[in-house]
């Protein structure tokens, strides 16, 4: 009987380590299943290259999303997860309207009728060349924290150059002021040594030599007849020469640089980012006037581009200055900014003019740009180097004929010149004609 409740006891033991071990394997089973269920989670939330999504939101969706503002599209810096937060919307439902927006909005999604509605009704561009590995890189990259710009640096070098010339130039006033006294004490010491002497020479009966009369130079100078005649012919071809100069500058504007109501950087525009001359002037092309660009041509890149980069700023202008400028050309054409929308009120923009020639000479952009083939940096200078527009060249007559003068006709290519240079050519003994062998000399060219 005794073994019997030993064993009976033995196998109790057994069962409860069994059903415990079980419980226990089921705990540690459960225990991994959550952990890798976060780990998937935080994955999923944390996977795709932030490079790579950059690159591929600058190329696709930069033109109507900004990351930290509302532009044509809202902004989108942690859209995923202010989606999944705000309306319980996961990646699944990202990936379908990236590929295809209307048929999420034709569904019936109420979300994306939401925003279909408070954009205008414009739907957005839909990408179905987008994997969702794609997308999984743009989320990675709209999911990074923003970075706050760098405190700017202040040009000790400058500083220190400035505090070095001021020292120089104080420097320089403490030599000539020291030259100054030095001077005034010597004719002073040179004045008592001369009364000195002459109190010696009374107290020891030295008769002085009595000074004898001259003529003043001035008296001596009038009734030399010759140098008079001298004097008056130098004085009238010196006045000549100066009157003449004078004379040839009026109207001569060359490096006239007029503060415009709306600074424009040619440096930045034309310079660091390339834009042809000619996609704001283009009326140079086919008409005499190069034109007054329209505001609206600006608000083609500037709806999108609302400050500029810090790289663009200098020591005399800083970003600020830059982004303030932009805002005086919202106000000009009445664009809301926040809104992404045109108000209506808008104000005209007082240009002020550079380059102006007189009324009675012709002057033909296009005949120069389209048929010449003339680049606008041989009469306007290096304007992607400026940041203030001035005027390069004299624009006077002698320098519009030594150009014409020296610049050869481009006549390749072209068979209205084929007769007309052939003939030329051989009563010139020529090869190449320039624009004056082509009748570029003749005053009704250019005068009315």
């Amino acid at each position: 009987m005794k073994k019997s409740y030993q064993s009976l006891e033995v196998n109790l033991i057994s069962n409860m380590k069994k059903v415990v071990h079980r419980k226990l394997g089921k705990n540690i089973l459960s225990l991994g299943l959550i952990i890798l269920l976060t780990l998937t989670t935080s994955l999923s939330a944390q996977d795709g290259d932030p490079a790579k999504g950059k690159s591929l939101f600058n190329a696709n969706c930069a033109a109507c999303h900004k990351l930290d503002k509302k532009m044509t599209g809202p902004a989108l810096r942690n859209v995923e997860q202010r989606l999944s937060e705000t309306e319980g919307l996961d990646r699944d439902w990202i990936y379908a309207w990236i590929k295809n927006s209307s048929g999420v909005i034709k569904s019936g999604d109420a979300y994306a009728n939401k925003i279909y509605n408070e954009f205008g009704g414009a739907a957005m561009t839909a990408f179905p060349q987008f994997s969702n590995a794609d997308i999984d890189n743009i989320l990675a990259y709209t999911a990074e924290v923003k970075k706050e710009p760098a405190a700017a640096v202040a040009p000790v070098a400058a500083s220190g150059a400035a505090q070095t010339g001021a020292s120089s130039g104080i420097s320089n006033e403490i030599i000539l002021g020291a030259l100054a006294v030095l001077f005034m004490l010597l004719a002073a010491g040179l004045f008592l040594v001369n009364k000195t002497l002459r109190r010696f020479a009374e107290a020891q009966n030295i008769d002085l030599p009595e000074s004898t009369e001259r003529t003043p130079l001035w008296k001596a100078f009038i009734k030399n007849q010759f140098l008079m005649f001298v004097v008056a012919i130098f004085f009238l071809l010196s006045s000549a020469y100066f009157v003449y100069g004078y004379l040839s500058q009026v109207g001569v504007d060359q490096g006239y640089e007029p503060v415009q109501p709306i600074h424009y950087s040619h440096r930045i525009h034309a310079g660091d980012n390339g834009i042809d001359c000619k996609y704001c002037h283009s009326s140079a092309r086919v008409s005499k006037h190069s034109g007054i660009p329209s505001l609206n041509v600006c608000m083609n890149c500037h709806k999108s581009i609302y400050e500029v980069a810090p790289s663009t700023a200098t020591e005399e202008y800083s970003k600020e200055f830059y982004d303030g400028e932009i805002q005086k050309l919202y106000k000009a054409v009445g664009w809301n900014d926040a809104d992404q929308k045109y108000t209506g009120k808008t104000q005209p923009v007082k240009w002020v003019r550079i380059h102006n020639l007189p009324d009675f000479v012709y002057f033909n952009h296009s005949q120069h740009v389209s048929v010449a083939g003339v680049e606008c940096q041989k009469c306007h200078g290096p304007v992607e180097e400026m940041e203030v527009m001035y005027q390069y060249s004299p624009l006077t007559m002698g320098w519009c004929i030594e150009c014409h003068r020296s610049t050869n006709v481009k006549v390749k290519d072209n068979a209205y010149y084929d007769k007309i240079h052939e003939e030329l050519s051989k009563k010139y003994g020529v090869e190449n004609l320039t624009a004056a062998q082509m009748g570029g000399l003749e005053c009704g060219k250019c005068h009315y």
